[in-house]
């Protein structure tokens, strides 16, 4: 596979022209809506801290069996599509409640451009992963950017109900070790972004357009 750098350069534009992301705010079970605690237009924030230990700004109350529980914002943003309508009611679980528009930082802009232009393993289902012993060994030889894997070499473990299952590359070519999106056995849910490869050709075009969005994007 290649970079496509048409395709960089339109997502590039289209962040500029709307450089916000939308977070839909759904129930994670069934209950009443008690309280909204927001208003549309509002600005809200998620965990904040070293170890983000100070919650989110507090969304709405959803109550099931008379346990009351604040849902809070997981990131910063504008409360829009707030649905009013649903205080007091019963709803299901992932009903959606409201949006909330993140305006992206620049590293959020580069993440955004890296999942789209590079080759992305992703969890095929939830379970926990570790990178293979001589990926993990190249890692820490070379580092990120520079660490090299083949297409049909075995780049990560995933472990699940007691079992591993060994994951290749299963592009053909060569390529860098661009960046690992998970801690070591942490349970990730089925679609996440694992790691990210580059490859070798593409590499110097590609730090040169991470450089320009440093260059050009607010931080």
């Amino acid at each position: 596979m290649k970079v496509d750098f048409k395709e960089i350069d339109w997502l590039l534009q289209k962040l500029r022209a709307n450089p916000y992301k939308i977070f839909p705010i759904e129930t994670p079970h069934t209950g009443y809506i008690k309280e909204f605690k927001v208003k549309e237009g509002d600005s809200v924030t998620g965990p904040t801290g070293k170890w983000l230990e100070k919650p989110g700004t507090p969304l709405f109350i959803l109550e099931r069996e008379r346990n009351p529980k604040i849902i809070r914002a997981h990131t910063t943003g504008i409360v829009q599509n707030l649905r009013e309508d649903l205080k007091d009611k019963f709803v299901q679980a992932f009903e959606p409640i409201l949006e909330i528009k993140h305006p992206l930082s620049q590293e959020e802009v580069i993440s955004e451009v890296l999942l789209s232009a590079l080759y992305v393993i992703y969890a095929e289902e939830t379970a926990r992963f570790i990178l293979a012993p001589e990926i993990s060994h190249r890692i820490e030889k070379h580092g990120l950017k520079r660490a090299e894997v083949r297409g049909g070499e075995d780049i990560l473990i995933m472990t699940f109900m007691k079992r591993e299952h060994f994951i290749k590359v299963k592009e053909g070519g060569r390529f860098i070790i661009y960046q690992v999106y998970f801690k070591p056995f942490e349970l990730l849910p089925k679609g996440s972004p694992l790691i990210a490869l580059c490859p070798f050709e593409d590499l110097l075009v590609l730090e040169r357009i991470v450089a320009r969005i440093r260059e050009e994007w607010p931080s």
